[in-house]
């Protein structure tokens, strides 16, 4: 039994990392306790068991003198298994723990396991499970059972039944890093990322800076035809991002961070962090976004609280440039408002020469027929959800 112990011992040292010094006090330990109970020494009396390192021979010293009356052998085989078993389990909890610690802001690769109230279980590597809570989901992203999913590990908590791992779909981070993984520029620290804002699932903007002169920061991130961005907005199933110059100019920095709406003017107030940004008209809608989606973002972009306004409303007490600017967005809201159009008929409408809802709404059904691809029935639909969209 002494030798083929240590072959054992030998092999889980292989397979699992274990180290044979850990596994051999274990089977030490587990041995004076059997030992206890074949030979009934009393708990006063010192018992001690050796495992020669080399030869596999088990030695008891019962008040420092040998036992030579008991089987150690016997014992080892009934009582080694179950403390390699359990000291096999402790230990892989370790090595799982420490190795996902190590993963701690990084992506890792799994599968969808199982969905467990709301939570996502998801396979990684086969090695443990990592818990993808509700709260750190996307909320417009779906996913099914054995498919492919990157997360980003948040943090890894030590527990009784193992190490929880906590993943991460919405995290800011997820997206640097999915930039680090598809962008070789900015891995090799030569495009730097100044700044993310996101809104996990439907928009994001990233501030892109290049430390060499003849590197275009953007262009790197875009790639050739739109090849690298697209990776990213693909492996996040469709979520917008816009890739934004970075800038030392404050006035250069709220353009870009804009875009695509084109900035008129800038009045800064350096002592707050505010700027009031004056667009034209058919401007308002688009630096203003969907909701508020786009200025919100350029705000948290650059840190800087950002206030548009028309020329019209420019200096207008609060109170009335709220009502004016409401008229206005009814008046010259985005095209992107209009549910049920697709992009494709958005394209059309707006290589037609309709830029926003009140070219619309000035249109007749006649007018829009004349666009390539746009039939009776749909040009009706779109008058009617441009009519619905100014009543709300």
């Amino acid at each position: 039994m002494s030798q083929e112990l240590l072959a054992i011992l030998d092999q889980m040292e292989r397979e699992k990392g274990i180290k044979k010094e850990v596994l051999i006090e274990a089977v030490e330990s587990a041995l004076v306790s059997a030992a206890r109970r074949t030979l009934n020494i009393k708990p006063d009396e010192e018992l001690k068991i050796e495992l020669d390192r080399n030869t596999g021979k088990i030695r008891a010293f019962r008040n420092k003198e040998e036992i030579t009356s008991i089987d150690f052998g016997r014992i080892a085989a009934s009582t080694a298994r179950q403390v390699i078993i359990q000291k096999i389990r402790e230990a892989e909890k370790d090595v799982v723990f420490n190795e996902f610690q190590g993963k701690v802001g990084e992506i890792v690769s799994g599968t969808v396991y199982r969905f467990d109230k709301g939570n996502i279980i998801v396979d990684l590597l086969g090695k443990t499970e990592g818990i993808l809570l509700k709260r750190e989901q996307s909320p417009k992203e779906e996913f099914r059972q054995g498919q492919r999913i990157c997360t980003y590990v948040v943090e890894v908590k030590k527990d009784t039944r193992g190490p929880q791992i906590i993943l991460s779909r919405t995290h800011p981070n997820l997206l640097k890093k999915l930039f680090d993984l598809e962008i070789p520029e900015i891995y090799e620290g030569i495009v730097e990322i100044k700044s993310i804002a996101r809104e996990p699932g439907a928009r994001s903007k990233i501030a892109v800076w290049s430390k060499n002169e003849k590197v275009d920061s953007v262009g790197a991130c875009v790639g050739m035809r739109g090849n690298r961005i697209r990776n990213i907005v693909n492996e996040l199933q469709g979520e917008k991002i816009d890739i934004v110059r970075y800038s030392d100019d404050i006035r250069e920095y709220i353009k870009a961070a804009l875009s695509p709406a084109k900035v008129s003017e800038i009045k800064l107030d350096k002592d707050n962090l505010k700027a009031e940004v004056i667009v034209d008209d058919d401007q308002l809608s688009l630096a203003i976004g969907k909701h508020g989606q786009n200025v919100r973002l350029a705000s948290r972009l650059i840190g800087w609280e950002l206030d548009i306004r028309t020329k019209a409303t420019a200096g207008v007490a609060p109170k009335e440039k709220e009502e004016k600017i409401e008229k206005e967005e009814k008046e010259i809201a985005s095209l992107e408002q209009l549910s049920g159009v697709g992009e494709k008929t958005l394209q059309s409408l707006h290589e037609a020469g309709f830029k926003t809802m009140k070219d619309i709404l000035q249109a007749d059904i006649k007018d829009l027929m004349k666009i390539k691809g746009i039939g009776e029935k749909k040009a009706k639909k779109i008058l009617s959800e441009a009519k619905q969209a100014q009543k709300k």
